[in-house]
């Protein structure tokens, strides 16, 4: 069936039906109290508590995200000594003791009481955060690992809609005091304990870890388990760096709602709503998008959408103060505001195709024993970032007297800055990108074998030559960074040598043509294997010019000889009469040459003893068949 092949078919599964209930709730419970209360705040702030809305939200921020900084290194380390599902009821237990405290907070409309519910929910998803992204390499299959992530990150937004929808409404119910709103989280938490008894057990990550009770020490190992992978480095940086953008946006919806669209908390939940659908969208469109793969060419793709519909939420905004207050109704009548409605929808969207995919690799490529405390450090920075993203709108908003407007314009031109300066220093995720749009807009893609590939250790891939894109084609659907080699004059090509140097592919030419380019050549070569990585070749020296496979050159024997690694044969077909291909001169392409169906086709990898030019040619002929 479908859906045994679908990212959905997960919640059929009890690894991971139970946890997702199980972690959705909680989510919505947060949510119900957060929005409740900032409703609170926004509406009734001043007769509460004698302060400004502007500073309060804010304000109730920062005190929901300080334990995260405080105690994520404390609890990373629960998280892989003891066994998880043990670790997720106990959490559950604490929610319903918080949601009875939320109530007398309530109750007695005591603000100092009801801002320490909202450091006690903090303090709960501290210990979580690190159990929930933690459990997911366990419980899933490497091909799951996009698809389960981009479940956790819908339903966790799911959860913040319904939330930010149910607070505000249910605070609005005529009663002497916000009841509904105690009844609700005191049976979201209760629900969500009797769905924690379901989660199975994970086994602990490191059982023989000993506690280090000191934060601060524990906190710099952390960030130094962090720091042992540049890819997880860079995407920690990433993930926290989003935190400091959206929770601007979050934060400040229900400021701009009241104040420059003159809306009432329905509005609010209206364009919240919008904004949380379209990071659900986002994210499960990154399954899609991928291939089921970490795909962290949609990375930048993300921060671009970002960039451009933030800005234009500035352009949109409406001058100056709302002078008289609209209603839903009023606000969907004027065409104008269909702009700030799409803003927000697709500031969401590439919100999702920036997150997902950052997050799937940072559990990918953290080592598995200390994988929560991984989780645990980047807490500690998103911690960090939001509580910077907290000041920094204070400080805008407060003694730099911008409007919310103003600070969206800012936030989306500092992610602009940011995202430059990170694709700079890991050229890696641009290139995947410029790769993934190259691919995708000419090429329609299937694979088979791609798990064949090693997941560790220096291999080569060797396939035939039918285009001059085939190095992007494997860059792009082989997921381990591989280092082509490829014939000088192709490593040349204007446009795509800004890729081809961005992936440190090696030129190569014939010791006729240029003895010390290929004596360059083989260095490199043999640098790559000894660094453990993946090498990529086209054994055929060149592209065909009639579409067959042509023989095999020798070099692969040379290389084998010297360093003797495995060898992965692929098959590229269908490829021969596409746009890049030598059947027609390109100015004689057809429209119908444009996303052609190409397929890759990878082999069992050949032990090195067994590897020479005419095993490795008859495995690449045998793999492509007659599909040229």
């Amino acid at each position: 069936m479908a859906s045994e092949h679908s990212q959905f078919g997960l919640f059929k599964t009890r690894r991971f039906g139970p946890f997702f209930s199980t972690m959705a709730l909680g989510a919505l419970n947060d949510n119900i109290f957060k929005n409740a209360l900032a409703a609170l705040m926004v509406f009734e702030g001043s007769r509460i508590a004698g302060l400004d809305d502007k500073l309060l939200v804010p304000l109730s921020g920062l005190v929901f995200i300080l334990p995260f900084f405080m105690f994520s290194a404390l609890f990373g380390q629960f998280a892989d000594k003891y066994e998880k599902s043990v670790q997720i009821r106990r959490v559950k237990l604490l929610e319903i003791g918080i949601m009875v405290l939320a109530t007398l907070g309530f109750l007695f409309s005591n603000l100092f009481l009801l801002f320490g519910v909202l450091f006690l929910l903090g303090l709960q998803s501290t210990i979580f955060g690190p159990i929930k992204y933690g459990i997911l390499p366990q419980v899933l299959k490497k091909e799951e690992l996009v698809g389960g992530n981009a479940l956790v990150e819908m339903g966790t937004f799911v959860a913040i809609l319904l939330g930010t929808i149910a607070g505000p409404l249910l605070v609005r119910i005529e009663a002497p005091w916000p009841v509904w709103v105690c009844a609700a989280c005191l049976v979201v938490a209760v629900f969500g304990w009797l769905s924690s008894l379901r989660v199975p057990l994970a086994d602990a990550s490191d059982p023989a870890l000993k506690i280090n009770w000191n934060i601060p020490t524990e906190t710099v190992r952390n960030i130094r388990f962090i720091n042992e992978n540049r890819t997880v480095l860079n995407s920690v940086l990433g993930i926290s760096w989003f935190w400091f953008y959206g929770s601007i946006f979050l934060l400040q919806i229900f400021g701009y709602t009241k104040h420059i669209l003159g809306g009432d908390e329905q509005l609010v939940s209206m364009l919240l709503a919008l904004f949380i659908v379209g990071i659900s969208s986002g994210s499960l469109l990154c399954e899609k998008l991928s291939g089921k793969q970490v795909e962290i060419g949609l990375v930048p793709f993300g921060a671009i959408g970002l960039t451009i519909f933030g800005l234009d939420l500035y352009f949109a905004s409406p001058a100056g103060n709302a002078a008289e207050a609209v209603s839903i109704a009023q606000f969907f009548s004027e065409p104008s505001n269909w702009r700030i409605i799409v803003d927000l929808l697709l500031i969401g969207v590439f919100g999702g195709f920036y997150t997902v995919p950052l997050y799937a690799l940072v559990q990918q490529r953290s080592h598995p024993g200390h994988r929560s405390r991984v989780i645990a450090g980047l807490n500690i920075l998103n911690a960090l970032f939001m509580v910077v993203s907290a000041g920094f709108a204070i400080l805008l908003l407060g003694p730099m007297g911008l409007s919310i407007p103003e600070l969206f314009m800012v936030t989306a031109i500092v992610n602009a800055i940011v995202a430059i300066y990170i694709f700079t220093l890991v050229p890696e995720f641009l290139m995947r990108f410029l790769v993934w749009i190259l691919i995708h807009s000419i090429y329609r893609v299937r694979s088979s074998g791609l798990g064949r590939i090693p997941e560790q250790g220096p291999v080569i891939v060797a396939a035939n030559h039918v285009s001059y894109v085939d190095a992007l084609i494997l860059g792009g659907l082989v997921r381990r960074p591989v280092r082509f080699v490829m014939y000088h004059k192709i490593f040349k090509i204007p446009l795509l040598n800004f890729i081809f140097r961005t992936s440190k592919a090696i030129p190569i030419a014939s010791r006729s043509e240029d003895p010390e380019l290929l004596d360059r050549a083989y260095l490199k070569i043999h640098q790559v294997l000894d660094n453990g990585d993946v090498l990529g070749i086209f054994p055929e020296g060149g592209i065909t010019r009639d579409g067959e496979i042509q023989t095999f050159k020798k070099g692969i024997d040379k290389i084998i000889l010297e360093q003797p690694v495995p060898v992965v044969p692929i098959a590229l077909c269908h490829l021969w009469g596409s746009l890049f291909s030598r059947k027609d001169p390109l100015v004689k392409r057809r429209p119908r040459k444009f996303w052609k169906l190409i397929e890759l086709r990878v082999g069992d990898p050949i032990p090195p003893d067994q590897v020479n030019s005419e095993r490795l040619e008859a495995e690449v002929r045998r793999l492509r068949g007659e599909d040229r």
